[in-house]
């Protein structure tokens, strides 16, 4: 992409990058900062002032934040796909394992996500509520949710090529953009390119927020909401779709049965690597595979 300008950031624990033609006005930037911090504040659970926060510790209810009920009615789509692997209160099982505000990182009993999630948790009346005391964590789809919510403060304001990269979550406006996918096992290496326009492509993979437990298991933030412990038959997983959070939903449920069937389900093409090194692939994909 013969983009010129590139506005780097950090936020929600990564690195950003918008790559646009011309530079961003203070404006637009100031625009992105205050849309990424509003976001930070609903649905981290590493800081103690979140609405998740308030839920984990007892509320009952707090005033539902803008992006509800898009992510939440996504993962009950997920869940129902899934079997219940994916869960948005999985995170207390992260917790569980060392993930925590924390980052103790030191690992514990693995602990399931409540199987009855759809009866605790609601989003209806402007009002996000648990009927008991839960961890909400919202990381299968919820930065792609932002990318695509960022893209469009950009695009309101700029004209031309955008990129808007999350650090593997990315939405690509305009001109093709030829992507590497990282093998997970060796950043120094890809698997294969995909080009992306005018979309979007999420990616997923155990050696990203990995860890070492006390008793030497390696841990990763990909779990099974049901055992509450890592997923071991996929590696890494690669979605695109025209929308971030898609993308993004289905680079998780890939990990899982029935992955492949909602992503026909919603359109989305997509890539996995397992971790004994085979490669599958959606019958539409377009990704240039390299083995």
């Amino acid at each position: 992409m013969p983009a010129r300008e590139v506005w780097r950031f950090d936020a929600i624990g990564t690195v950003w990058e918008i790559e646009t033609d011309t530079a961003l006005p203070d404006g637009v930037r100031e625009d992105v900062r205050a849309l990424v911090a509003a976001f930070d504040l609903a649905w981290s659970r590493f800081r103690a002032d979140s609405a998740v926060s308030a839920l984990a510790g007892g509320a009952a209810s707090v005033p539902a934040p803008p992006d509800a009920g898009p992510m939440l009615d996504a993962f009950a789509a997920l869940s129902a796909a899934t079997g219940g692997a994916v869960n948005p209160l999985v995170g207390g099982s992260l917790e569980s394992l060392g993930y925590d505000a924390s980052y103790t990182l030191a690992g514990g009993d693995p602990r399931p996500a409540p199987d009855d999630w759809r009866s605790l948790l609601s989003w209806t009346d402007g009002m996000l509520s648990l009927t008991a005391p839960a961890t909400i964590d919202v990381g299968a789809l919820g930065k792609g949710r932002l990318v695509d919510r960022v893209l469009a403060v950009v695009s309101r304001h700029v004209d031309g090529d955008i990129v808007v990269d999350a650090s593997g979550d990315l939405a690509v406006r305009g001109t093709p953009v030829r992507i590497g996918l990282e093998h997970p096992y060796d950043r120094r290496r890809a698997i294969g390119v995909w080009e992306v326009s005018d979309a979007a492509l999420c990616a997923s993979a155990v050696n990203r927020r990995a860890w070492v437990d006390a008793a030497g298991d390696g841990l990763h933030h990909v779990l099974d909401a049901r055992t509450g412990l890592p997923v071991r038959a996929v590696a890494a997983t690669w979605a695109v779709a025209p929308d971030a959070m898609r993308a993004d939903a289905v680079a998780t449920a890939l990990f899982f049965d029935g992955g492949p069937e909602i992503a026909a389900e919603w359109g989305v093409s997509w890539v996995r690597m397992t971790t004994d090194g085979r490669l599958e692939w959606s019958p539409e994909s377009k990704a240039e595979l390299f083995a």
